[in-house]
């Protein structure tokens, strides 16, 4: 029987590839997006896209339902993708901006986790896949609220794994580093909505650094790799008899992880910082 699999976050970049290179490999792919227009979209190419918008409970309960109602009330897996970032020093980020962020790549991704479960506890199997990332496990500069998010999504999934390893339900996370993708782009509305750059401390820094490495497109990051990487280790994930609890992508979330584990604190800093 043809396997079937939700993925969120499907209009561009790492959901857009694996939603096309699931279906290669012969899966039923729900490709979900927040937008009904990328909905629309990916309808035209093929795809059954229930929109799915992580910040809107109503949407996850309808969307999984429409997916629900085309199996016949049963779902393979589940990628949990879709997430945005909202660029910015720590102690500029007003408490909206958390709660918005928060909303979407966390409290989103948990509210449909908990409604797949009881589906693939009553088929007796399963498997939930998060999108994590290098920055859930090592934090860089400028990226809090979006490194929060990920730490507590790898906090989350780990639990989860340890609590479900009586069952036949796999949990697994992927920790890209430099992905392409359009996060760039994407965040920098969330920017200029929620950071008062100019009144800041560290208006010197935000001129020097993030404003260019935000606003100017200077062509592929050092050791970025394509979506389809993330799509391979996915495809891994979900066909092994055995999968691993973690996979990374790319040389930096393997130099990072090495790293974490060998250096002080303090020198892991010193690197970041230089990154």
């Amino acid at each position: 029987m043809t396997q079937s699999i939700l993925i969120t976050g499907c209009s561009s970049g790492i959901g857009y590839d694996a939603a096309h290179g699931l279906r290669a490999a012969g899966w039923r792919v729900f490709a979900s997006c927040r937008k009904a227009e990328d909905c629309e979209r990916l309808i035209a190419e093929g795809f059954e896209s229930p929109r799915i918008d992580y910040s809107d409970e109503d949407s996850i309960k309808s969307g999984l339902a429409e997916v629900l109602s085309a199996t016949g009330g049963t779902l393979d897996a589940l990628f949990n993708n879709g997430a945005f970032a909202v660029p910015g020093a720590v102690e500029d980020l007003p408490r909206d901006a958390l709660r918005t962020i928060y909303e979407a790549n966390v409290f989103g991704w948990h509210e449909l986790i908990t409604r797949v479960l009881p589906i693939m506890r009553a088929q007796g199997y399963g498997r939930i896949v998060q999108n994590s990332s290098v920055l859930g496990f090592v934090a860089l500069p400028w990226r809090g609220a979006y490194n929060s998010t990920k730490f507590a999504i790898e906090g989350l999934t780990d639990t989860l794994r340890v609590e479900m390893a009586n069952t036949n339900i796999h949990i697994i996370l992927i920790e890209p580093g430099p992905v392409t993708s359009q996060i760039r782009q994407n965040s920098i509305p969330q920017f200029e909505r929620f950071v008062n750059w100019q009144a800041s401390p560290r208006k010197e820094q935000y001129e020097r650094q993030l404003l260019k490495r935000l606003y100017e497109d200077n062509g592929p990051d050092t050791f970025e790799l394509p979506a389809s990487a993330v799509t391979k280790k996915l495809l891994h994930a979900l066909t092994s008899p055995r999968p691993k609890p973690r996979y990374f992508v790319t040389t930096p979330t393997y130099m990072m992880a090495f790293l974490r584990r060998v250096l002080p604190t303090r020198a892991l800093d010193w690197v970041v910082r230089k990154v």
